[in-house]
């Protein structure tokens, strides 16, 4: 670092109604530092970084960039004044190739587009920090990892010199995390100044200079990562302790309630995905399916909601007929709850309201309707009761999900999922890009459920999550599962199974085809 301050940002305020998101905040970016961002789901990082990348206008304060004050009231002033955003949620096309997306509105691709000239010119970015990213690959037919890696590219090329990183590793790998900070630091000896939004304590402490927490639209404070530790920087996100240590107690379990026999499920690519899948999970236990991200996880929790066809086997819910053509209407009446993977694409309707998102699915109950009147009285109160049962931060009933942080729209989703009182819940990866306030509320929920007699399929990546939370862990590796353990089971020996040593028959008969 050069102590050269790049940005300075002082006493900035942002209002959205009567609502404070950011309230007097101070904040500086140092020449050549990763700087992490910190605070829990709607503290308001994201609202900060969006007044500084130009998505809204600050109502108060100064904003400088070298030193400079600036009126920032677009992207595309941000852009021009050398600052660059990278989105949580990716911003690409997927039809297109790599270098298409990058140059996609930029005047210096010219009226004619020269590929192999553009091509080059990515190449040479490309090189430089060791990407590895093919300039004419389709983005469709690349992993998230290198996606993730396109979208810096974007913000390269456009002669970007600050670089605002939200929660870049929320959907990868630890190979493409390791490979992605590579990649990060080197851009920070090179010159490049870079802002790390992130949940992740273990990515603050091993790649960021300086650590700045917020809380509640306050910054509580801003320290030398060299002198702080994990347990210091979770009481400054959330005002107290937080423990995600295993603490499940001993019980006994009861009838089958999800069974699935022999499962067969196809991927987009129409190649098998799950192969030959069987798995029971009983009244009051947690069973968690293990694996790296890829391996047919994801196509088997869409089979068992019925958003997926059935190739070949059968499922059965809470003792119901072996079932092979199911809809997701069809499992919901059944006794199923669904958190899914992707918030923002199948858990939500992002334009309406919260209360309306609350009672997806059970909209045409009794509960919510007077003859052909919607009961707009039992939607409001029954929205402002689970509001406050979940810690919902938001500005009101009426607020769309869109504009809440990740975590509160997952909170959202929880609510509406445990207030059912499904027999079964499903939840896949549930605390991808949470805070870790959130993640110990929504890992208390799903603790709860099982202590009530639920029974829980748990898929996610998160090995800690797994082993924290699980009675039994299965673990899956190329579409089949490579073996069962419990939840002391050593990482090694789980790491073995996600990697695919152990085999067993149906893996080997699956593997000759």
């Amino acid at each position: 670092m050069s102590g050269k301050k790049v940005i300075k940002m002082q006493g900035v305020y942002k209002y959205f109604g009567n609502f404070c998101a950011n309230e007097n905040v101070d904040f500086d970016l140092e020449e050549g530092e990763v700087h992490g961002l910190l605070g829990e789901n709607g503290a308001g990082k994201s609202t900060l970084m969006n007044v500084l990348y130009g998505l809204y206008t600050h109502d108060q304060g100064i904003v400088k960039i070298n030193g400079q004050e600036v009126n920032i009231k677009s992207p595309s002033d941000s852009i021009k004044l050398g600052v660059g955003m990278v989105h949580q949620h990716f911003m690409l096309i997927p039809q297109l190739t790599v270098t298409q997306n990058i140059f996609l509105g930029m005047s210096e691709a010219g009226f004619i587009l020269n590929i192999k000239e553009l091509e080059q010119q990515v190449q040479e970015v490309n090189d430089k920090y060791g990407f590895n990213v093919h300039p004419d690959s389709v983005i469709w037919q690349l992993p998230v990892g290198i996606q993730q890696k396109v979208e810096i590219l974007k913000v390269l090329l456009r002669k970007a010199k600050i670089l605002i990183l939200d929660e870049p590793t929320a959907v990868l790998t630890p190979s493409e995390v390791e490979e992605l900070f590579v990649s990060v630091k080197k851009l920070a000896k090179q010159g490049y100044s870079i802002i790390l939004i992130t949940h992740k304590l273990d990515e603050i402490m091993a790649y960021t200079d300086r650590v700045s927490v917020l809380r509640t639209g306050k910054v509580i404070g801003t320290v030398a990562t060299s002198e702080t530790n994990i347990d210091e920087l979770t009481t400054m996100m959330v005002g107290r302790d937080v423990s995600l240590e295993r603490d499940i107690q001993e019980q006994a379990t009861g009838a089958v309630l999800l069974e699935v026999k022999d499962l067969v499920v196809k991927s987009d690519k129409d190649v098998p995905a799950v192969k030959g899948v069987s798995f029971q999970v009983r009244a009051g236990e947690i069973l968690g399916i293990a694996g790296v991200d890829g391996n047919g996880q994801l196509e088997l929790g869409e089979a068992i909601t019925g958003l997926r066809n059935i190739i070949k086997g059968t499922i059965s819910i809470n003792g119901s007929a072996e079932m092979t053509h199911i809809k997701p209407k069809t499992m919901l009446s059944a006794g199923l709850g669904h958190i899914p993977d992707d918030r923002q694409r199948k858990g939500l309707v992002l334009p309406f309201g919260i209360k309306e998102n609350l009672i997806m699915g059970s909209q045409r109950s009794k509960k919510y309707n007077k003859g052909f009147f919607v009961n707009k009285k039992a939607i409001n109160d029954h929205a402002a009761e689970l509001i406050a049962d979940f810690d919902i931060r938001c500005r009101g009933i009426d607020q769309p999900a869109g504009d809440l942080s990740g975590g509160n729209q997952q909170k959202v989703i929880l609510a509406r999922e445990v207030d059912r009182n499904p027999d079964i819940l499903l939840a896949i990866q549930p605390t991808r890009g949470l805070d870790i306030g959130a993640i110990e509320f929504v890992r208390g929920k799903l603790k709860e459920a099982r202590a009530n007699g639920k029974a829980v399929l748990l898929i996610s990546t998160d090995l800690d999550e797994i082993r924290t939370l699980s009675d039994r862990i299965a673990v899956m590796y190329n579409g089949y599962f490579s073996g069962e353990v419990s939840y002391d089971a050593s990482l090694n020996e789980i790491g073995m199974l996600m990697a695919g040593v152990n085999k067993n028959k149906n893996a080997e008969a699956w593997e000759g085809q």
